[in-house]
């Protein structure tokens, strides 16, 4: 289970994504998501990781991605699913 001294840094790389303007609005809209789904302190870890999962996996495959944008994203996935 995710340890919350990690939600700093993978909040951190998921904030860099979200502002930055080279990558497609509807990408940094989910990665938004991300960050609201993880930051519900009203809901189990298991599930605020679960619904983040889901949101960054519907962008991590986006066509229009920068290629540097999809391996912060794939970092911050390895980083959910091995908590």
């Amino acid at each position: 289970m995710m340890q919350l001294e990690n939600l700093p840094g993978i909040m951190e790389g998921l904030s860099a994504i979200e502002k930055d303007n080279t990558v497609p609005k509807n990408v940094r809209i989910r990665i938004k998501t991300a960050m609201e789904l993880l930051g519900k302190e009203d809901k189990k870890w298991n599930i605020r990781i679960d619904q983040s999962l889901e949101a960054l996996g519907e962008v991590a495959d986006d066509p229009n991605l920068p290629p540097y944008a999809r391996m912060q994203i794939w970092s911050v996935v390895s980083q959910l699913e091995s908590k």
